[in-house]
């Protein structure tokens, strides 16, 4: 199922972070160690990548590796990556077995969502984490009770590697110590295997600050509390519903799926709390931040309130089914495996929610597996036999889930192939003009701009020269407007997009990969097509700035 999910989609364009990784990668095939040593352009001015990166190098080194066996093309990559979503899955049905009787709807309920699915056809280290951890904790449990020393430092290794793949692995620590107590009644000799990865990650801080002149890890944790601080975060109740919405959103399956596992009445008494909620964001009542960019997502919210309130209703309400499940289940067992996935779930919507620089799907995606086996566990409970025809209801929802989950990752690859697109067409367009091509914009444009020749602009020291061409994307990140009285001509190109549904859209309200694009990780409706705007400058005097103020995405 998983294959069958993926293999489509090997030939995917990188976009957004997919180009980090694959820097990083190339970077360590020429110096092994030394993984971020490197300058880019990614924001607004030429950084050295170790200023730029968040995230830990495991899944650059592993990228490295495929790089140095199979190239460094789309297919090559991703055909890579595929052994990550594999193992993921597949950890999920091995943890499942000690969860549920049912381990397969599980692995089957996990894999089915747009949340993995989506985040599987990319690059990036959420999927590889998440594939870490899993397995991380089946050897935990599994080596617990009676005390197997080679699975609990099996476990140990794959947490300390989970962070070294993203530093939300951490997470893992106190979350197995809770877990064991409860287990156990009692603190064993097991708790001294936590110094190992606990050794591991001070060892890694030790190194990039030696490296870098700052430790890595440290870093990122400042990073996310001044990005906070500094891009006006919404207000704590919307930021709550907002992290609900892309819950329900990611874990698909938990929609299509409760019907069976809820009354009627208590599905109808979530849909009035998930529909006022969702109106109350759609029309502004519920202030989404104080940034300007906030603001413009605001207005367009409020266009389409009915479009958008309904989506929010449904994609809120699968969320508040998730935490049901957890409260529930915990309730009904009372047992330390209850609380394990409570805490799992819990803790991920208050990283994601109120700790991460943002809300967005990879920072969900580790609860996936968490609420698949508690679906898992609703289902063991309920009557199976031919009156009901329970196993055909559940395989039905499954396939639901899994079609709308492929058709919001078909369209987030179209959105990433339309990058390619663009630089290809703005390539060809300039084979034969010796003018310099310069553009803004970051993700994978800036991969496949710099791959065609062209030159990202550093607004620090870019100079630029009458007839050169500057290439602007509408829908991208860090973009300044180039000021009228400089444009020598102007063209616009568009690369429609066919599907009904979109990953990335603030006019939608759709933010994947970043809740400031809005409050749904993926939305209905008409899509705009991309745009990308191709100037060419004008004499610009000396000492002057031919740039306008930043603008954030739709002003």
């Amino acid at each position: 199922m998983t294959m069958v999910c993926l293999l489509p989609f090997l030939d995917r364009a990188f976009q957004v972070d997919d180009s980090l990784f694959v820097w990083a990668g190339q970077q360590i095939s020429r110096h092994p160690f030394d993984p971020y040593g490197f300058k880019l352009i990614w924001n607004t001015n030429l950084v050295r990548m170790a200023d730029v990166t968040k995230n830990p190098p495991l899944a650059c080194y592993y990228a490295a590796l495929i790089g140095a066996i199979g190239g460094w093309s789309e297919v090559s990559l991703h055909l890579g990556f595929l052994l990550p979503a594999l193992t993921l899955v597949l950890g999920t049905y091995r943890l499942a077995q000690r969860f549920t009787g049912s381990p397969f709807i599980a692995a089957a309920v996990t894999l089915l969502t747009p949340g993995v699915l989506v985040s599987a056809s990319s690059v990036m280290c959420d999927v590889l984490m998440l594939a870490l951890w899993v397995w991380a904790l089946i050897f935990w449990t599994e080596g617990l009770e009676p005390v197997r020393p080679l699975h609990l430092s099996a476990s140990v290794l794959l947490i300390a590697a989970c962070a070294l793949t993203k530093y939300f692995g951490v997470v893992l620590i106190p979350l197995l110590l809770a877990y064991s107590f409860t287990r156990t009644r009692k603190i064993g000799t097991w708790i001294l295997y936590f110094l190992i990865p606990i050794i591991v990650l001070i060892a890694y801080q030790l190194w990039t600050e030696a490296l870098y002149g700052r430790g890595l890890l440290w870093d990122a944790a400042q990073f996310a509390t001044g990005q906070r601080a500094t891009s006006g975060q919404p207000f704590v109740f919307a930021n709550a519903l907002m992290s609900v919405s892309f819950i329900g959103g990611c874990m698909l399956s938990a929609l299509v799926l409760a019907p069976l596992v809820w009354s009627w009445r208590q599905i109808l008494l979530v849909g009035v709390v998930a529909g006022i909620a969702g109106v109350a964001i759609a029309l502004g009542w519920l202030r989404l931040g104080v940034s300007l960019q906030a603001e413009q997502v605001a207005k367009s919210l409020a266009q389409h309130w009915i479009l958008i309130s309904i989506q929010l209703t449904i994609c809120i309400g699968a969320g508040l089914s998730v935490f049901a499940l957890a409260a529930t289940d915990t309730w009904n067992k009372k047992d330390a495996d209850s609380l394990l996935l409570l805490l799992w779930v819990f803790g991920t919507f208050l990283f994601a929610g109120f700790f991460n620089w943002t809300i967005n799907a990879r920072s969900i995606l580790p609860l996936i597996p968490a609420a698949a086996i508690l679906i898992a566990r609703r289902l063991d409970r309920l009557p199976s036999n031919p009156e009901n025809r329970m196993p055909l209801r559940v395989a039905m929802a499954l396939l639901i889930s899994g079609a709308l989950s492929l058709w919001v990752t078909q369209a987030d690859s179209a959105w990433a192939d339309s990058s390619r697109q663009a630089a290809r067409i703005v390539h060809q367009k300039m084979l034969n003009d010796p003018a310099t091509v310069w553009f803004q914009g970051h993700w994978g444009f800036q991969y496949y701009m710099q791959l065609y020749g062209a030159y990202p602009v550093d607004f620090a020291s870019t100079r630029l020269h009458p007839g050169d061409l500057v290439v602007i994307p509408q829908n991208n990140a860090e973009t300044y407007r180039l000021k009228k009285q400089f444009m020598a001509s102007a063209a616009l190109l568009e690369i429609p997009l066919h599907q009904k549904v979109t990953t990335m859209r603030w006019e939608l309200g759709a933010g994947f990969y970043s809740a400031t694009w809005g409050p749904l990780p993926f939305a209905v409706g008409d899509v705009p097509p991309e745009q990308y705007y191709m100037f060419r400058v004008a004499p610009i005097p000396a000492g002057v700035s031919p740039w306008e103020d930043p603008f954030a995405v739709g002003r």
